[in-house]
C-alpha cells in the first residue's frame, strides 16, 4: 500500500485487469465479427498463466514485469495511430504511478528530465482524502455527485517553462468494495457528511484509513491548458493584494513565461504620476522586475520630452511590439535607445501602455534575449487579461491612498482608535443630513468622568548639551575661517577681525543674538566673498581650504552643524526607540480595557491615557481596570528604561534619560478641540492636572537641589497614602521578576506653585 500511495486514504488499493478481461470475455462469447473473437481469444490466453493480473496486486515492479503484456492487452484502448497525438497513459487509481505512455506522453516526460518526478497538483492531503470518499459514495452508494477536485499535472517542458495538464480520468475499469467487517455509513450519516465537506476527522471517522477495497486501473487523458492556468494564476496573482503586506508575487516571471511560452523574460512595470508627469517604480517590485526599456525612458529624456511623451500616449495609446531588433530600420539602429537594447541583449520586446478612459495609468515591458519571442500574437493574448491588469492596479491605487490615510492618522492626529467611534457617529450624521438636503451642525466631541494616567521619560540635561555643542560648532567654524584668512591677503583683516569679536563672546560674554548676528555676517560678506575668491585666481592651497569649509556649513543656515547633528540624530533615536516601546505595550493595555491614549515627542516620550466608561460604553467598567493600567503603565517605563540601556552605548552622543509617573485620582473631562485638531482638557478645574503635569518636569525634592526625577530610577509622584500602598505593591512584584532593585526612596516634593502636598516613591532599577 505505501509504494502505491503517498498520502493517506480509506482505499486498500490493488492494481487489476479483471474489469478490461471480462469486457473481452464478452466479446469472446457475443460478438458476431469472427476477427474481433478471436482477437478477444488470443489476448485472454496471453494472460491465462498470469493470475495477478485478474485477480490484482501491489508489487508494481509487476507493472515493468507484464509490461509487454500489458501493452498488448490495452492495444484497444491506445491505438496506435494516436499514439503521437494523444497524452494518455493507464493509471494506479488516484496515484501519481503510470504506465503504458502513448508515445507524446513519453516524449513529454522524457523532455522534463529524468529527475523529474509526475506529481499531482495542490491537493491537500485532507481535501484528498475526503475526495476519495466521494468516489466511493459514487461507486458504491451510486450518489450523483457532480463536483469533484480538477487535477493537474505540472510538467517543464525541454525549455523550462512550464506547461500544466489537466487531466480526464476513465474510471471504467476500477471497482470499489468495503473489507470484510468494514461498517458500511447508512443512507442518513452520508447525508450528514456530504453537509459537513470540509470536516476531515468526521469522513475519517465513518470511512477510516484502509477499510475499502479499490481494484482495477484508470485511463488518464492530459489536455495541454498551459494558457489557461497560466491565466488563471495571473488573475489569482493580481486580485491577492493583502492590504496588510503589500508584498509582490515571486511565481509571476514564471507565470508569464508559461503564458506566453517563453523560456527567457523580464517583465517591467511602472505606475504612471498623473500630477508630475512622471513614470515611477513600484518599491514592492524593484527587486524582482527588470525594466531595461523603461529605465532608459525616465532616466535619459528629460522632463519636456517625457511629458511630451505621455501626453502623446493618452491619446495614441499603441502597444510597440518588436519580434527581432535586426528588423528594425538603420534610422532607429542608430539611436541611444537601440544601444540599450544591445547593452542588455534584448532582441525581442513588447512595451504596453495600460490606459482607461484615455488616461495612462502605467507601462509594462516584456523583453526577451531569444528573438521572435514576442509577435502579434503574444500582444493579443494580452486582452484576456487586460482588465484584471486594470482591476489591480485601481486597487492598489486605492489600497495605497488607504495606507496613506492610516499612516497620516496614526502619525498626524490625534484621533484614537479607540474614540474614532463617536467621531465617525457624528460624520455619518452629518453625511445622511446633506444627502437629505438638510444642514446639521457638527457637535463637539468630549468624554467625561476619566482616570487619567500620565508618564515620561526624559532626556536629561539636553538643552545644555546642545548649547555647549553649538559653542563647539561655531568655534570650529571660527577656527577654520581663521585658518583661511591668515593664507589670504590683506583685504581680509577686517573679516579676522570680527571673527576675533564673535570668539571673545561667545566663550565669554555670549548674548541672545549673538548666533544670530554671525550668522549674517556669514551670509552678507564673508560667504560672498569666499565664493568670489573661489571664481578668481588664488592660490590651490586656498581653494582646496575654502571647499572644505563650505563642505562642512549646512547650508539653512551658513553654519556648522555637525555637533549639533550627532545629538540630533541621537534624541531622534533614542525617541522613536521609546515611542516603539511604548506602541507595542499599547496593543496588550487596549486589550484591558478600551481607552484614549496619545504621546508625544520632544526630548524624550511622554504620554498620556484616559480611561473610563465613556470611552467604551458598551463594555463593562470597574476600578480594577484602572489598578491593571497602572500596573501596566509602571512595568512598560521600565522596559523602555531597559530597551534604552541596551542601545545608549550606540548612541552618537551619549544620553540619560529620566522616567516619571504622575498618579491622579480625580477624573477629568476631555475634548477635542477644532483649532488644534487634538484632545485637551476640558474646563478651569480640569486643567489643575496639566499644570501639575507641567511643573513636574523641573522640580525638586523638597528642601533640596536634587531632581525629583534620576537617569536610572523610576520616580512615582502621587497625592495621599493610598497611592503610595497601591504602588509599593506594583514595586513588590516587579522586584520579585528582577527589574527593580530594593532601594525605594521615599521622598516629598518641593512646593510647586499653587500646588503643594506632592508626595513621591523612586527605585532604582537591576
Amino acid at each position: 500500500m505505501a509504494n502505491l500511495y503517498k498520502k493517506d486514504a480509506p482505499f486498500q488499493v490493488y492494481i487489476s485487469f479483471k474489469k478490461y478481461l471480462d469486457v473481452l470475455e464478452h466479446i469472446r462469447y457475443n460478438d458476431r465479427l469472427e476477427y474481433r473473437v478471436n482477437y478477444a481469444q488470443s489476448l485472454i490466453d496471453k494472460t491465462k498463466n498470469f493470475r495477478e493480473l485478474r485477480d490484482g496486486f501491489q508489487d508494481i515492479s509487476l507493472l515493468e514485469k507484464h509490461e509487454e503484456l500489458i501493452r498488448l492487452l490495452l492495444s484497444d484502448l491506445f491505438p496506435t495511430g494516436l499514439t503521437n497525438n494523444e497524452i494518455k497513459a493507464a493509471s494506479i487509481p488516484l496515484s501519481n504511478i503510470t504506465f503504458n505512455y502513448t508515445e507524446r506522453f513519453k516524449n513529454i516526460l522524457r523532455d522534463a528530465g529524468k529527475d523529474f518526478e509526475i506529481e499531482l497538483r495542490n491537493i491537500d492531503d485532507d481535501e484528498f482524502y475526503v475526495f476519495c470518499c466521494c468516489l466511493i459514495l459514487q461507486a458504491y452508494y451510486k450518489r450523483d455527485i457532480k463536483s469533484s477536485l480538477p487535477f493537474y499535472y505540472d510538467i517543464p517542458n525541454k525549455q523550462g517553462i512550464m506547461k500544466h495538464y489537466k487531466i480526464t480520468v476513465n474510471s471504467d475499469f476500477t471497482e470499489v468494495y468495503p473489507t470484510e467487517g468494514t461498517k458500511i455509513p447508512s443512507e442518513e450519516v452520508v447525508d450528514m457528511l456530504l453537509e459537513n465537506l470540509d470536516d476531515f476527522k468526521l469522513w475519517k471517522k465513518y470511512f477510516p484509513s484502509e477499510s475499502w477495497i479499490l481494484k482495477g486501473f484508470t485511463i488518464i487523458s492530459l489536455v495541454d491548458c498551459t494558457s489557461e492556468v497560466a491565466l488563471s494564476d495571473l488573475k489569482s496573482s493580481m486580485i491577492s493584494i493583502d492590504p496588510e503586506n503589500l508584498a509582490p508575487d515571486e511565481n509571476l516571471i514564471e507565470i508569464f513565461k508559461s503564458y506566453f511560452d517563453v523560456s527567457q523574460l523580464n517583465f517591467g512595470l511602472m505606475l504612471f504620476n498623473k500630477k508630475d508627469q512622471r513614470l515611477e517604480k513600484l518599491p514592492i517590485y524593484e527587486n524582482l522586475f527588470t525594466s531595461h526599456i523603461l529605465d532608459f525612458w525616465i532616466n535619459t529624456f528629460d522632463d519636456e520630452t517625457r511629458r511630451a511623451t505621455f501626453t502623446n500616449l493618452n491619446h495614441n495609446s499603441k502597444p510597440i511590439v518588436v519580434s527581432h531588433i535586426e528588423n528594425l530600420d538603420d534610422e532607429v539602429k542608430s539611436l541611444p535607445s537601440f544601444r540599450i537594447l544591445r547593452d542588455n541583449s534584448i532582441n525581442s520586446f513588447m512595451v504596453i501602455p495600460i490606459v482607461k478612459d484615455n488616461e495612462l495609468l502605467a507601462m509594462m515591458e516584456f523583453t526577451s534575449p531569444v528573438a521572435n519571442s514576442f509577435n502579434g500574437l503574444k500582444l493579443k493574448k494580452m486582452e484576456f487579461f487586460s482588465d484584471m491588469i486594470l482591476f489591480s492596479l485601481n486597487r492598489f491605487s486605492f489600497e495605497k491612498n488607504y495606507q496613506i490615510e492610516a499612516i497620516i492618522q496614526r502619525e498626524y492626529t490625534s484621533i484614537h482608535d479607540s474614540v474614532v467611534w463617536k467621531f465617525r457617529n457624528e460624520a455619518e450624521k452629518y453625511f445622511n443630513a446633506s444627502l437629505a438636503k438638510k444642514i446639521y451642525t457638527l457637535k463637539q466631541i468630549s468624554f467625561k468622568n476619566l482616570t487619567p494616567l500620565f508618564g515620561f521619560s526624559d532626556i536629561r540635561s539636553s538643552s545644555e548639551k546642545r548649547f555647549n555643542l553649538m559653542l563647539e560648532d561655531l568655534n570650529q567654524q571660527i577656527e577654520c575661517l581663521h585658518e583661511i584668512f591668515t593664507l589670504t591677503n590683506s583685504d581680509s583683516e577686517k573679516y579676522l577681525l570680527a571673527l576675533d569679536i564673535f570668539e571673545n563672546e561667545l566663550n565669554n560674554e555670549i548674548k541672545a543674538d549673538s548666533e544670530q548676528r554671525f550668522q549674517r555676517l556669514l551670509r552678507d560678506e564673508i560667504h560672498p566673498y569666499l565664493q568670489a575668491k573661489l571664481e578668481i585666481k588664488t592660490s590651490s592651497e586656498v581653494k582646496a581650504k575654502i571647499k572644505d569649509y563650505f563642505a562642512q556649513v549646512f547650508t539653512q543656515t551658513d553654519l556648522f552643524y555637525a555637533s549639533r547633528k550627532s545629538l540630533d540624530d541621537s534624541i531622534t533615536l533614542v525617541n522613536r526607540k521609546l515611542a516603539d516601546v511604548l506602541d507595542e505595550a499599547q496593543i496588550q493595555a487596549q486589550q484591558i480595557f478600551p481607552h484614549y491614549y496619545e504621546r508625544f515627542k520632544s526630548d524624550g516620550i511622554e504620554h498620556n491615557l484616559y480611561i473610563g466608561q465613556n470611552i467604551s460604553p458598551d463594555l463593562h467598567y470597574h476600578s480594577k481596570i484602572v489598578h491593571k493600567l497602572r500596573y501596566w503603565q509602571l512595568k512598560t517605563i521600565c522596559n523602555m528604561e531597559l530597551e534604552f540601556r541596551n542601545f545608549r552605548k550606540d548612541l552618537p552622543i551619549c544620553l540619560d534619560i529620566a522616567s516619571l509617573i504622575f498618579v491622579y485620582n480625580e477624573k477629568v473631562d476631555i475634548r477635542f478641540r477644532m483649532d488644534e485638531k487634538r484632545f485637551d482638557v476640558d474646563g478651569a478645574y480640569n486643567s489643575y492636572y496639566e499644570i501639575i503635569k507641567k511643573r513636574l518636569d523641573k522640580a525638586h525634592v523638597k528642601d533640596s537641589a536634587d531632581r525629583i526625577t534620576c537617569p536610572g530610577k523610576i520616580t512615582i509622584v502621587y497625592f495621599g497614602m493610598e497611592n503610595q500602598r497601591e504602588y509599593l505593591d506594583y514595586v513588590n512584584k516587579l522586584q520579585k521578576k528582577g527589574i527593580l532593585k530594593n532601594d525605594i526612596e521615599f521622598l516629598r516634593v518641593e512646593d510647586l506653585q499653587g500646588i503643594t502636598g506632592l508626595l513621591a516613591l523612586r527605585v532604582s532599577l537591576a
